[in-house]
């Protein structure tokens, strides 16, 4: 039976550049940095209250992965699934990451199921911002 996500991985060019960006521009903490073997370091990032869910901020690399697999994983780089972050208000969150540079597809619309607003990481990976409609 399956119990919970604990783990979601996304492929990045280089992982010191992405923990900043997930750090000061979203505001995560880093919940996990270790090396092991050389050149291979399993770094991980979550949203400051979050206890469950930690996001693997992976790099390809030969020695983990083989030649061939890093040759699919970096094509794969900014490609990633959508993420969805629930907040509580949308506006202010979309103007908080605006100020520190993130970049928005656009302004936060207003639909069926609440106030959503979609930006991207640095590496183009779709995520979006959901203030879930009051029921």
């Amino acid at each position: 039976m399956i119990k919970r996500v604990i783990r979601v991985t996304i492929l990045v060019r280089d992982q010191d550049e992405a923990l900043r960006w997930y750090t000061e521009k979203l505001g995560f903490k880093k919940t996990a940095d270790q090396q092991f073997g050389p050149g291979s370091r399993w770094l991980t990032v979550a949203p400051k209250d979050q206890k469950e869910l930690q996001i693997v901020l992976l790099k390809p690399d030969v020695a983990m992965h083989g030649k061939k697999m890093v040759q699919e994983f970096t094509q794969r780089i900014g490609k990633g699934t959508t993420w969805v972050l629930e907040v509580d208000n949308c506006q202010k969150t979309y103007q908080d990451l605006t100020s520190r540079g993130v970049k928005f597809r656009g302004p936060p619309e207003r639909l069926p199921y609440g106030i959503e607003a979609v930006f991207e990481d640095l590496y183009g990976n779709p995520w979006d911002l959901l203030e879930p409609k009051q029921q």
